[in-house]
C-alpha cells in the first residue's frame, strides 16, 4: 500500500495525489497536521530514508531557524519527539510503500510506485489503444519517451 504524508496547501502533495489517481493506484493519505505521528512511524521514516534526517527534515524551516536547534546532534528519541511536536519541519510529500521511498514530487522517479508486475505487463503488451493504458501503459509510454 502506498502511504503519502501531506499537508494542506502543498502543491507537490496535490501533484502526487493526482498522479496516483490518474493511474488508479490506491493510497493512504496522512495529513501531518491532522494525524499525530507515533514514535514507530517517525522511526520508520528515518530508517527508510537514505540519508536519515537530512532527507525528511527541512533545516530551512522557520521552527529550526528560530529555535537554533541542532538536528544532527539530537539522539534518535529526541529527534522523534521534536518531529512529533513540530511536524511542519518534515519535507512534503513523503511517499512510501513496501519497496520504495520518495520525498517530494519527482516526475521521473515516481513511476517506481506503479507495481512491478504492471510495469512489466505494460512494457510487454500495453499500447495506446489498450483499455488499461491509463493504469499501466501510460507509465511505459512515458518511460519510452524518456529513452528516446
Amino acid at each position: 500500500m502506498i502511504v503519502i504524508y501531506t499537508s494542506p496547501g502543498c502543491a507537490s502533495c496535490r501533484k502526487v495525489k493526482q498522479w496516483l489517481k490518474d493511474r488508479d493506484l490506491q493510497y493512504v493519505e496522512k495529513n501531518i497536521f491532522k494525524t499525530l505521528l507515533n514514535d514507530n512511524e517517525i522511526k520508520h521514516l528515518l530508517m527508510r530514508s537514505e540519508n536519515g534526517s537530512d532527507d525528511i527534515i527541512s533545516k530551512r524551516s522557520k521552527i529550526i531557524q528560530e529555535s537554533g536547534v541542532d538536528i544532527d546532534s539530537m539522539k534518535t528519541d529526541e529527534l522523534i519527539q521534536f518531529i512529533k511536536k513540530n511536524p511542519s519541519i518534515l519535507k512534503r510529500p513523503i511517499i512510501l510503500n513496501e519497496t520504495s521511498f520518495q520525498v517530494g514530487y519527482d516526475e521521473e522517479e515516481i513511476g517506481v510506485f506503479v507495481p512491478k508486475e504492471l510495469r512489466q505487463l505494460a512494457s510487454e503488451n500495453c499500447s495506446l489503444d489498450c483499455p488499461n493504458f491509463k493504469a499501466c501503459g501510460q507509465v511505459h509510454h512515458e518511460e519510452k519517451e524518456k529513452e528516446a
